[in-house]
């Protein structure tokens, strides 16, 4: 069952706690041979809430009214308790670098299989002294490639998750303004994969425009479906070897500034030139 919370949430002052960044999550996670992903079972659930915050997360419905007793979902607050409550638990681990934990996903990323079923061994043994309970059918233990934030971890190198890939074929054209922005915000999630980003994504944001008047034209349809091939085939990026120098190259247009940096890393014994990231932005 899920509440209606969105009165409430525009009342409720945001919390600031900070979640990890994405992108030094996924930059943590190259080091790693062998890596385990952890699902505590109705996450939100195993976080009790004060006497004064069951008095505000009231369900209504024909047979009576119910309060909650842990955190649920739909409330704005709760991703940012949950990770207090994450950090809280695993403090030491933490620090020493192996565990990786974004909200919800609780990640272990070491380098020999030995240390990797040790560490494992910790976070179950601190989970059971807590009396929370795992997911084991969202669990995957002892990987060397795993879906992570979206993403596709493949040891050196990084791609956009097969199903998120999966998900874009399915998309039909957009309909609406709010539609189109739906699109944008998703491929944007990408934009460091994804070469001349800002450029190729321009009119489409013109589109979008409060003032403008949405029309689906041939061009509009060209342009849509020239960002859904380039998210579809983004290339995989190496995870930064910062014992070895980087190639940046750089150059700018009428319609924006492009980056794109590389390094020449071994991977199966030949040197291969490859993409760290993309940056670009739109003048």
């Amino acid at each position: 069952m899920i509440g209606d919370f969105r009165t409430l949430n525009t009342y409720t002052i945001p919390d600031r706690y900070p979640t990890p960044g994405i992108h030094e999550t996924l930059t943590q996670l190259s080091k790693a041979k062998f890596i385990t992903s952890m699902d505590y079972l109705k996450g939100f659930h195993q976080n009790i809430l004060t006497a004064h915050s069951r008095k505000l997360l009231i369900i209504i419905d024909h047979c009576g009214i119910y309060e909650y007793l842990k955190i649920p979902f739909g409330n704005k607050s709760s991703p940012f308790h949950y990770q207090t409550m994450m950090n809280t638990i695993f403090p030491h681990l933490l620090s020493e670098g192996w565990l990786i934990i974004y909200i919800d996903d609780i990640i272990t990323c070491l380098e020999t299989w030995q240390l990797h079923l040790e560490r494992i061994s910790l976070v179950l043994t601190k989970t059971l002294q807590v009396n929370m309970k795992i997911s084991l059918k969202k669990c995957n233990f002892g990987f060397h490639e795993l879906k992570a934030l979206g993403h596709l971890v493949l040891g050196l190198s990084l791609g956009v998750g097969k199903n998120k890939v999966a998900a874009v074929l399915l998309k039909q054209i957009p309909q609406n303004k709010k539609e189109k922005m739906s699109f944008l915000g998703f491929s944007s999630y990408y934009r460091k994969q994804l070469k001349d980003f800002a450029i190729n994504s321009r009119p489409l944001y013109r589109i979008c425009d409060q003032k403008t008047v949405f029309e689906i034209t041939q061009e509009s349809i060209q342009e849509y479906e020239n960002i859904r091939y380039t998210l579809t085939n983004a290339p995989l990026l190496l995870m930064p070897d910062w014992k070895i120098p980087f190639k940046l190259s750089i150059y700018a247009c009428d319609e924006g500034l492009v980056s794109a940096l590389h390094q020449v890393e071994i991977v199966n014994e030949k040197p291969y030139e490859g993409p760290i990231c993309f940056i670009s932005r739109q003048i």
